[in-house]
């Protein structure tokens, strides 16, 4: 049998562990995509539409920001969004260096359609791979890797009656 080398250097290889879980989770994510909403719409844009839904337009910037993520990236990501048809890009009235951020008709509609469907699933799901996790951080990576593999969330969520989105979606209040 072949070692687990990411997972027995423990901290030593932290961030290697945290993308592997990451990328699971992603590829699970969009396999629910598919499932229970019926889009192939990328797992990273769900992020996008969620913070433009929250905080309506926004520049590229602030987009960044908001997702803690690189403008460059978060700009090939609207670019993708802006081919599909889902956000409008547009100067800012006051700097026209900097571009703004809106859902379209389209868009809005899709939002709607996953916050009925797969952001609640997947927010049950992923709740659901991590009940129970106590322990160091390391102990909990274990399992919570573990449970991934032994069960998708796709197999997590399914037959479930899942809450709503707006019951599950914390405003910044409640988090802190």
């Amino acid at each position: 049998m072949t070692e687990d080398v990411v997972r027995m250097l423990g901290f030593a290889t932290l961030g290697s562990r945290l993308k592997r879980i990451g990328e699971k989770l992603q590829a699970q994510t969009q396999d629910l995509a598919v499932e229970l909403a019926g889009t192939d719409l990328p797992t990273p844009h769900n992020p996008v539409l969620a913070a433009l839904d929250r905080h309506g337009s926004s520049s590229i910037g602030d987009l960044a920001r908001a997702l803690g993520q690189s403008q460059p990236g978060v700009t090939r990501m609207i670019n993708k969004m802006k081919a599909d048809g889902l956000v409008e890009v547009f100067p800012s009235a006051t700097d026209r260096r900097v571009s703004t951020v809106a859902l379209t008709g389209k868009g809005c509609r899709l939002v709607e359609h996953l916050k009925a469907t797969l952001w609640p699933a997947v927010s049950f799901a992923v709740a659901d791979a991590c009940a129970g996790l106590d322990g160091s951080l390391l102990d909990q990576l274990d399992r919570l890797e573990d449970a991934l593999t032994q069960k998708t969330l796709s197999v997590r969520q399914a037959g479930r009656e899942v809450p709503g989105w707006a019951s599950l979606a914390p405003t910044r209040k409640e988090r802190s």
